[in-house]
């Protein structure tokens, strides 16, 4: 993130309010490729970061991980191994933008 930030700073910027705008923008890139990769349900997904944010935490029991995710079967592995794929990608998610 501060490389990419870096790379489009000049002399006259307000360094603290573009880096704030940078994030965010970059923050909603991140998190619009993980839904689209992942099929995701776009406004349930938004609640969740957003909730996880505020708890401080990525909460992955309950039922709202499974609100997020597409339809699909629950027989088989195939929703299990999307539901693991779909945490480790919002865990990382999180890890890179919590506390900026």
């Amino acid at each position: 993130l501060i490389e990419n930030f870096i790379g489009c700073v000049n002399a006259d910027t307000d360094v603290e309010k573009s880096w704030k705008d940078f994030v965010q923008r970059q923050r909603d890139e991140d998190l619009k490729e993980i839904i689209e990769s992942e099929h995701l349900k776009p406004q349930e997904t938004e609640k969740f970061i957003e909730s996880s944010f505020r708890d401080g935490q990525v909460r992955t029991t309950g039922t709202d991980i499974d609100k997020i995710l597409p339809p699909m079967s629950r027989f088989g592995g195939s929703r299990q191994e999307k539901k693991k794929s779909v945490i480790e990608k919002l865990r990382a998610f999180f890890e890179r933008y919590f506390g900026l």
